[in-house]
C-alpha cells in the first residue's frame, strides 16, 4: 500500500513564488510519507492571457528541471501538473504534463488534449485554443503505485480517453486541473467519481482552488478517489494537500467481483 498526495495551490503570475509554493507542498507531501504526488494545471504560471507567450518553457527549461531534481532529491514520483510548453505549430503553446520517476526521470509526456472553449455563466469567455495547440497523444507509464493515465482538467469531460487508458493498463488516472468556480461547485466530484467507477481505477486530482486574480477564481478540492467512486481525501481552501493510500488489494478486490471492465462490447 502507497499513499499519494493531490496538491491544491492558488497560482498568479509571480512564477516565483508559485515554484516556492509547489516545492513546498511536494516536500510536506514527501514527509508525509507520500509516493506519488501530483501538482494542479498551470501550477508555475497562472496569468493575464496575453503574457502566455512569455511564460512558456521547454521540456528542458527550468521549471521542469526544478521538478526532476526535486523527484530524484525527494525519491518519489512527480506529477508536474501542467506547465505551458513552447514549441507548437503556428506560434502557440501546448498545455503539457510531464511525470517523474524517483530518479529524475521522464516517465510520460501528455499534451492537453481537448481545450477549454466554453463560455460557463461566471461573465467570462474562455478560448484555450486561441493560443494552445491540442495534443494527439494518449499517454499512460508505469510507476511504482500502478499504472498512471495522464489527463488535464477538461478531458475529464471526454470519458472515451479515460477507457482509452484504463484499456492500456491504467489503475491510476491523474487529473491536475484548474476548474472555474461555476463548473467545479456542480461538475468536479461527481466527474471524478464517475471517471473512477467506470474505470475501476484510483483517480488523483490535484486542483487550483482560490482567487488568482480579479478575473480568475478556481473551485478547487482537489481529491483522491478510489475505484469504488469513494473520495478518501480532499483538500480544504486555499494551499493545501489531499493525502490517501493507494491499496493494490482493494482495486482487485473490486476489478474481481463486479468485472465491468471484461464485459466490454465496445472498444
Amino acid at each position: 500500500m502507497h499513499l499519494i498526495a493531490a496538491a491544491q495551490m492558488v497560482s498568479t503570475a509571480d512564477k516565483a513564488h508559485n515554484l516556492e509554493v509547489a516545492t513546498r507542498l511536494v516536500r510536506r507531501a514527501g514527509e508525509l510519507g507520500a509516493r506519488l504526488v501530483g501538482l494542479p494545471e498551470n501550477f508555475a504560471w497562472m496569468g493575464p492571457e496575453a503574457e502566455r507567450p512569455g511564460a512558456a518553457e521547454t521540456l528542458e527549461g527550468p521549471t521542469l528541471s526544478r521538478m526532476a531534481q526535486l523527484a530524484r532529491e525527494l525519491r518519489l514520483t512527480l506529477l508536474s501538473g501542467s506547465v505551458l510548453e513552447a514549441g507548437a505549430p503556428g506560434g502557440r503553446l501546448y498545455n503539457t504534463s510531464v511525470l517523474f520517476g524517483p530518479e529524475g526521470e521522464r516517465l510520460g509526456v501528455y499534451r492537453k488534449m481537448h481545450l477549454f472553449d466554453v463560455e460557463v455563466g461566471d461573465g467570462a469567455t474562455y478560448q484555450e485554443s486561441a493560443a494552445v495547440a491540442p495534443g494527439t497523444e494518449v499517454v499512460a507509464a508505469d510507476t511504482p503505485v500502478g499504472r498512471l493515465g495522464m489527463s488535464i482538467c477538461y478531458d475529464l469531460r471526454f470519458p472515451e480517453l479515460y477507457r482509452r487508458l484504463s484499456k492500456d493498463g491504467a489503475t491510476l488516472l491523474a487529473v491536475p486541473a484548474a476548474f472555474t468556480m461555476m463548473t467545479g461547485k456542480d461538475h468536479w466530484e461527481v466527474l471524478l467519481r464517475a471517471r473512477a467507477i467506470e474505470n475501476q481505477a484510483y483517480v488523483l486530482a490535484p486542483a487550483q482552488g482560490g482567487r488568482h486574480s480579479a478575473q480568475r477564481l478556481t473551485y478547487g478540492h482537489a481529491m483522491v478517489v478510489d475505484p469504488w467512486g469513494l473520495v478518501t481525501a480532499r483538500a480544504s481552501e486555499g494551499e493545501g494537500l489531499a493525502v490517501a493510500p493507494v491499496d493494490p488489494a482493494l482495486l482487485a478486490r473490486i476489478r474481481r467481483d463486479l468485472p465491468c471492465l471484461r464485459h466490454r462490447r465496445l472498444d
